[in-house]
């Protein structure tokens, strides 16, 4: 951007060149500049030093990470927003230094799910920052301070940050909470506002192979695509986007973001034609999987006539849809096909993912096929699914035995003759 131009949010100091970056809410660039940000020395109480290849600083593109997209304060429930209020309050209210770092972390990642996982992840941390004594500024954190959030939550210790306090958190959280914070204090370290990363060597406990979400009954699949087709003559909406989970078992924070044009035809090398709909995957990337049955079915409606930018699912208002907006159709869609309803309103838009991914791998898919159509980055993820790995009746000891029981009773046979 040169002097002199202007971009959507404010203006942009007139007489400086300023490349990528994002300034604290409210505040403009009063100066040039600076050959590069301040390095603090984690830790140490020395004084911090400046680095002399320093990455220039971030230029003003959003001035609240709740402008972020995908990031929207939530206030109340059904007001549209997308994250937490007092998360967005939180982290806006960092230092300049500190919230451009933070801000610009934010938006780097691509996928809309990923921003609000990290926004979710350091607002817990700060809450937890700042409960000691004395308070710890996050661009000053240690390895020892990590260390200790580490130990905190999985003993239950935690009062701040968490859903429930005095619940140790699981495995699967704690690597989730290292990863993400890993991932700020690395792109800090990248643009040379700390010297190093201080959760690069945190260790976390291994996360089970084995998943905990439960998938539906093959039965229970066939209750729930009748109730879908009753669904569709009164709520369409809701009914299509439970049929697209359902169908192929995609991630429900990727149907919010879901267009018109997501939806498309394309030629397979055959010259046979296809319908798909496109997702971002997790890394950012677009992936587009096939589309049949009545998944198909119930998505003609909301298609025809409408432009391409269009979301492909609202609600009533015209306001983007959230997870309470598909629990409550995917709970009347199995009410409608015949389910009990206690059973119903347990249902979760997960257990339409794991029943997909188990019911490939139950089909004898091969994993790394799998693997695609779930859009895991890793095949071990993929193999959390598999049941029959864990299941007690399919156990190899059972095989073992049954094979052995075989063999002594050939061999009496052949006595016997």
């Amino acid at each position: 951007m040169t002097a002199g131009q202007h971009d959507q949010d404010g203006e942009v100091e007139p007489s400086a060149l300023t490349p990528t970056a994002i300034y604290r809410p409210g505040q403009r660039p009063a100066a040039p500049a600076s050959p590069g940000p301040v390095l603090p020395t984690p830790g140490t109480g020395q004084p911090p030093t400046q680095p002399t290849d320093a990455a220039p600083p971030p230029a003003p593109l959003v001035f609240s990470v709740g402008d972020i997209p995908g990031l929207r304060p939530r206030w109340r429930r059904g007001d549209g927003g997308e994250v937490a209020g007092d998360d967005v309050v939180l982290v806006d209210s960092l230092d300049r230094a500190t919230w451009q770092v933070v801000a610009a972390w934010l938006r780097d990642s691509a996928s809309v799910a990923t921003r609000r996982t990290r926004l979710q992840v350091l607002a817990a941390f700060l809450r937890w920052l700042k409960t000691l004594k004395p308070p710890v500024a996050l661009l000053e954190v240690s390895e020892d301070h990590l260390i200790a959030y580490r130990d905190a939550a999985a003993t239950g210790t935690l009062a701040v940050g968490v859903r429930t306090p005095g619940k140790p958190l699981g495995p699967a959280t704690l690597a989730k909470q290292r990863a993400n914070l890993s991932s700020l204090f690395r792109y800090a370290r990248r643009r040379k506002v700390i010297a190093h990363n201080p959760a690069a060597d945190i260790h976390t406990p291994a996360v089970s192979r084995r998943g905990t979400t439960p998938a539906m009954t093959r039965e229970e699949t066939l209750q729930l695509r009748e109730g879908i087709s009753r669904l569709a003559s009164s709520q369409p909406g809701r009914a299509a986007a439970v049929a697209l989970l359902a169908g192929i078992g995609a991630r429900v924070g990727a149907l919010p973001a879901l267009t018109v044009g997501d939806i498309r035809t394309v030629l397979d090398d055959d010259g046979r034609e296809h319908v798909t709909v496109q997702f971002r995957n997790k890394g950012g990337e677009k992936e587009a999987l096939p589309l049949s049955g009545l998944a198909l079915q119930t998505l003609q409606p909301l298609i025809v006539g409408r432009p391409a930018s269009a979301l492909l699912f609202t609600k009533a208002d015209g306001r983007p849809i959230d997870r309470d907006w598909v629990n409550a159709g995917l709970t009347a869609a199995a009410i409608a096909g015949g389910i009990p309803r206690e059973r119903a309103q347990s249902f979760t838009p997960h257990w339409l993912r794991t029943t997909v991914i188990t019911e490939l791998l139950e089909d004898d898919v091969a994993p790394d096929v799998v693997q695609k159509i779930a859009l895991h980055q890793s095949v071990d993820t993929t193999m959390r699914y598999n049941r029959r790995r864990t299941a007690l009746k399919e156990h190899q000891l059972y095989d073992l035995e049954q094979r052995r029981e075989a063999g002594r009773q050939q061999s009496q046979r052949a006595e016997e003759g």
